[in-house]
């Protein structure tokens, strides 16, 4: 597994606060969205690629495109691969993998619903070998648990997502203890329903808690509902700013 150029520890943990983008709807869809991530001065260690639940059948064009503008900037894009807490066959899942990289020539790989358990770190341990394996070592794995996990899940990755759901729940998180055993920027957080009033409190909980890498937006998440993440917050340029490149306390 490999590091954030500029950005990273040893142990390919980020160092500066930054954003990592969970995945905007496609891009003919949401391009100022897109745009934005490549702006100058953007503080972006990632951005997730989902074309149709994963890869899709077949190149993209607009998705080629986007791509190729992200790491022109400088942003490193990861594809989206569901583990569906476990459930996913092996070979389906590197087959996808292989797909990914033939075709858009991703940085690394973002494994949503990953597991939890230490039952199920064996096989999610044989997934993330694999595929930094498929990209010669040069692969930034993040897993998409959204909450704290069994602690051995932290070498199996670059980062973990320890906490992804609403403010009102995320101003009154607490961290496991482990999670101090690791550098700061080991671990990412996605929270939606952030008020604007709030914002500087929402970085202040995640510099705390060791997130080096998050999304915060006002949006709010609900059943039946568009995806939160999916879209810019209302104070992007307000986040932006707060947090630009080379900030980090």
């Amino acid at each position: 597994m490999s590091h954030l150029t500029g950005a990273a520890t040893a142990t390919g943990a980020v160092r500066a606060l930054g954003v990592g983008a969970p995945g905007y709807g496609h891009p003919l869809l949401a391009p100022v969205e897109w745009a934005e991530l490549t702006r100058p001065g953007t503080p972006v260690h990632w951005a997730v690629l989902n074309v149709a639940e994963g890869p899709g059948s077949r190149p993209d064009p607009h998705c080629l495109e986007t791509a190729a503008r992200l790491r022109h900037a400088g942003v490193r894009v990861l594809g989206h691969l569901d583990l569906a807490h476990g459930a996913r066959p092996f070979g389906e899942l590197v087959s996808q993998a292989q797909r990914f990289v033939d075709w858009y020539r991703i940085g690394g790989f973002y494994l949503d619903r990953c597991p939890t358990e230490r039952t199920d770190l064996p096989g999610v341990r044989r997934v993330t070998a694999t595929l930094s394996a498929l990209l010669g070592g040069d692969a930034h794995l993040v897993l998409g648990q959204g909450r704290h996990p069994h602690p051995g899940y932290a070498e199996a990755a670059d980062q973990l997502v320890t906490f992804s759901g609403p403010w009102t729940d995320y101003r009154w998180s607490q961290v496991a203890e482990w999670t101090a055993s690791y550098p700061e920027g080991k671990f990412a957080h996605f929270v939606h329903g952030v008020p604007r009033t709030h914002l500087d409190e929402a970085l202040r909980i995640a510099r705390w808690q060791g997130a080096g890498t998050i999304f915060f937006t006002d949006r709010a998440g609900a059943p039946g509902q568009n995806d939160p993440f999916h879209s810019l917050p209302g104070y992007w340029d307000e986040i932006v700013s707060r947090i630009g490149p080379g900030v980090s306390e």
